[in-house]
């Protein structure tokens, strides 16, 4: 056989099994679209069968996000309630005082093996439901029931499961930022522990479960790609809430209105996290500008200038805010290295820059013990940690004391600048603290309560209080306006001269003809005596100086610089 005749031979059977495997193929999958039908022929008993199948049938060629999806619920709504009628109108629970509020509803919803419906389990918290003495104004009540996904109806009453047993819906709450960070901030800007033992001894929300038949009905719809401020799907609840008693004496209350929106979780997660760089960049502002001030009074004299109780009490905030945001981080684990972040800056903050600050200016205001060994020396530091963790530790058992009473110590710690505007009075200082220093930290202390306190839409939870960040701006304004002003006016510039004790002039009259020339010994050269100038600065100790030696010395040292004695401020 010829080679061309081979190559022939050897096409004709790699065609012929090429046919032979294409006949294969097409002809299982021409069997496997004709026998696809067959399915649909068998029992209906085999067939998981529930409400709304019919429409199912009916629709099923609906997209993904139609009106027969199967929406996941789950998740965190936020809205408000409240009566039809303008008052509670029952006599069963009579402490229904408030006529609207507002709501927190936490869901899980999970597949049964009934097509169409889901079993939801959740947690509904009212806000500004009681008027009493206490002042506690927040119930919850734990729910269930089902939500029936092709009608988009939810159905729930109240959870008569034992307290205690750890559910899907408990174990959701428990790592659901937005539930976490707000029960944080309840406990830390709103709610006491006293209020709250109270409230689950005393309130009436914990007597509906033996009382009353909570009954829930609602409706979901899906909020418009328009209206979503995320990639994922919204939604909102709209129903109504009624307690028939058990023994049909009347209802427990009037019927309640519920509106309520999911909220975002991505949004919510990128609040925090923006929250957490807004801080984080605070307190290297803070850091910059405790250097410029570390500078600015780099001298035992500038360093004695500054009160020690101003630069003390800005450390303990900086130390209760790097504790509060380690806890942030440790409650929300998903969120622990945002607020790990900023609770290490302001740890740089407090522990490093400040400590070092406040050991400065107490080694300055005691210029005799310098020279007296180490002993001394670590005895003074040691009384200096004592009281201020010891003042930082007291603070935190007041305000777990006073819980209620946050506000007003807030306001109390934000009076840091008051002791440096007392001490430049009673010292006669002249420009302690460097203008940037006093601008700058008054402005980004302020960024952390208005944004907790006046934000619409901060991240935990918090309703705003416009009236109180007013009052605490004009409060810290104030204080640094005045310290500005003692900066350029002089520092008791607000005072009348009647009350003013007595100031030594460095400018006193002397008799020219006594003395003969003299020279100056700290730029070794001679002062012209002869005529009356503003050149020339005169000691209570009868030395001569020029006037800019002796300001510059002063800056440095309090003392003569040729007999070392004590000198008063200029």
């Amino acid at each position: 056989m010829c080679s061309g005749e081979y190559l022939d031979f050897l096409w004709n059977s790699r065609r012929r099994r090429l046919g032979f495997v294409f006949r294969v193929v097409f002809g299982l999958w021409f069997g496997f679209v004709m026998l696809k039908p067959v399915a649909g022929l068998r029992p209906i008993r085999e067939r998981a069968r529930s409400w709304g199948d019919e429409w199912l049938f009916v629709r099923k060629d609906e997209s993904e996000l139609g009106p027969f999806h199967a929406w996941n619920i789950t998740g965190t709504y936020r809205g408000s309630w409240k009566f039809l009628e303008s008052l509670n109108s029952s006599s069963k629970f009579p402490d229904f005082r408030k006529s609207a509020g507002d709501s927190v509803i936490e869901l899980v919803s999970t597949p049964t093996k009934i097509t169409g419906v889901h079993y939801v389990q959740g947690v509904i918290i009212f806000h500004d439901v009681f008027d009493n003495e206490h002042n506690v104004g927040g119930a919850q009540i734990r729910v269930e029931g089902v939500y029936i996904w092709p009608f988009r109806q939810l159905r729930m009453v109240a959870n008569s499961g034992k307290e205690g047993e750890l559910s899907q819906e408990e174990d959701y709450i428990l790592s659901n930022p937005y539930h976490l960070l707000g029960v944080f901030s309840s406990q830390v800007f709103q709610e006491s522990p006293r209020d709250k033992i109270w409230r689950r001894k005393n309130s009436p929300i914990y007597e509906m479960e033996k009382h009353c038949n909570i009954e829930i009905a609602a409706q979901i719809s899906r909020i418009s790609s328009s209206q979503n401020d995320g990639d994922h799907d919204r939604y909102h609840i709209e129903g109504l809430m009624e307690s028939p008693t058990v023994d049909d004496d009347g209802d427990c209350f009037s019927p309640l209105l519920l509106n309520a929106t999911s909220v975002n979780i991505e949004v919510y997660y990128n609040k925090a996290v923006n929250y957490t760089l807004m801080v984080t960049f605070v307190s290297f502002l803070q850091v910059l500008l405790l250097i410029r001030q570390m500078e600015h009074s780099n001298t035992q004299s500038g360093a004695a200038k500054v009160s020690i109780l101003t630069i003390g009490q800005q450390a303990i905030m900086d130390a209760y805010l790097c504790l509060l945001h380690l806890t942030a981080g440790i409650l929300v684990e998903s969120l622990f290295n945002a607020f790990a972040t900023a609770a290490f800056f302001k740890f740089v903050v407090f522990s490093i820059f400040e400590m070092r600050y406040l050991l400065a200016i107490w080694k300055a205001s005691r210029p005799m013990n310098n020279g007296e060994g180490w002993e001394t020396m670590r005895r003074e530091l040691s009384v200096l940690y004592s009281r201020f963790y010891g003042i930082l530790l007291g603070g935190i058992l007041v305000m777990y004391e006073f819980h209620n009473f946050l506000r007003p110590i807030l306001l109390l710690l934000y009076s840091f600048w008051i002791p440096q505007i007392i001490t430049n009075v009673i010292r006669d200082s002249r420009k302690p603290l460097h203008p940037h220093y006093i601008l700058g930290m008054t402005i980004t202390r302020l960024a952390i309560p208005l944004y907790i306190f006046g934000c619409p839409h901060n991240f935990m939870r918090i309703e705003p209080d416009k009236s109180w960040c007013i009052c605490l701006v004009v409060f810290i304004g104030l204080q640094a306006s005045i310290l500005l002003l003692q900066h350029y006016l002089g520092s008791r510039w607000f005072i009348p001269r009647q009350i003013l004790p007595e100031k030594y002039s460095y400018y006193r009259r002397f008799d020219p003809e006594a003395n003969h020339a003299i020279d100056c010994v700290i730029c070794m050269t001679s002062i012209d005596l002869t005529q009356r100038s503003r050149d020339c600065m005169v000691t209570p100790c009868d030395h001569f100086f020029h006037s800019g030696c002796l300001q510059r010395w002063m800056d440095i040292k309090m003392e003569c610089p040729t007999c070392r004695r004590s000198l008063p401020t200029a």
